[in-house]
């Protein structure tokens, strides 16, 4: 069976370098042909390697795994659109998730809206059951990670993704790693030290977007629109929450987040720099 932990060493030593089936099937400790079917499971569901063969049809072929480009990940203008929007821009104000929303078939999507001050019960305790549905991996878009401290009631964000951690299921999160934030980062990656396990990685980039994306099946996004205090406009903060579960547009925001967070660098720098000024 292919386990989360599985994926993330597969992914990880492709991504270092490309391997033979063979440097894979012994890093796993399986055979060439359990190896074999993994690697194009990850490939089909997740999208994250590719493969190659080399003289294929003869006794000498060789099939070479490679971390899957992720420049070209739009498949429409559309899409291609909101890519070049989402990619340059810094702040939540600068991109509306109605924008994806829009895009997605009736039945492949839900929202919810929400008025008050902060998030309410019911958004901490849907997003809870998605999580805990989790089998293979959880991305996460955030801003200042301000994430790990939302409780609302039995609904307790960071221990759900703390038992995540405890079951071996990767947690891949692009957020700002600031001084503002720093505590957030740090409560973060102190799960790591806590069950001795490298499942969370955190990548420094200011991004627009607050979502998650659980097994690449499932899309969770928040959008917060504030009251302007003009007349006959809004007058009330507004939280909407889109669930997305449409199989096209869950890969394109899976490529968008690798895109991303392969090229930002990695939390554990960016904290050892500010503790040198702390």
């Amino acid at each position: 069976m292919l386990t989360a932990e599985t994926i993330k060493k597969i992914e990880d030593a492709v991504y270092s370098k490309p391997r033979s089936v063979q440097e894979i099937a012994q890093l796993i400790k399986k055979n060439w042909r359990t190896a074999d079917r993994y690697i194009e499971q990850i490939e089909k569901e997740f999208g994250t390697i590719a493969t190659r063969t080399f003289r294929e049809g003869t006794r000498g072929s060789l099939k070479i795994v490679y971390w899957a480009a992720v420049e070209n990940i739009s498949h429409s203008i559309i899409q291609q659109k909101l890519e070049e929007t989402i990619m340059q821009a810094k702040k939540k104000e600068e991109f509306s998730a109605f924008d994806i929303y829009q895009y997605i078939a009736d039945t492949q999507k839900e929202v919810s809206l929400e008025e008050g001050k902060e998030e309410g019960e019911k958004n901490v305790e849907e997003l809870v059951k998605y999580l805990r549905q989790a089998k293979k991996q959880v991305f996460i878009f955030s801003g200042n990670l301000s994430l790990v401290n939302l409780k609302k009631k039995d609904a307790d964000l960071f221990a759900c993704l703390e038992q995540l951690v405890k079951q071996k299921i990767p947690i891949k999160i692009i957020a700002r790693v600031d001084i503002a934030g720093k505590e957030n980062v740090e409560k973060m990656l102190s799960l790591n030290f806590k069950y001795g396990k490298e499942m969370v990685e955190i990548h420094h980039r200011d991004q627009p977007l607050r979502a998650f994306i659980i097994d690449n099946k499932v899309i969770r996004i928040k959008e917060v629109s504030e009251p302007t205090g003009k007349l006959n406009e809004l007058n009330k903060r507004m939280f909407l929450y889109y669930t997305i579960k449409d199989k096209e547009w869950t890969e394109w925001l899976t490529k968008l987040f690798w895109k991303m967070f392969s090229t930002a660098i990695a939390a554990e720098k960016r904290l050892e720099e500010m503790r040198k000024i702390l």
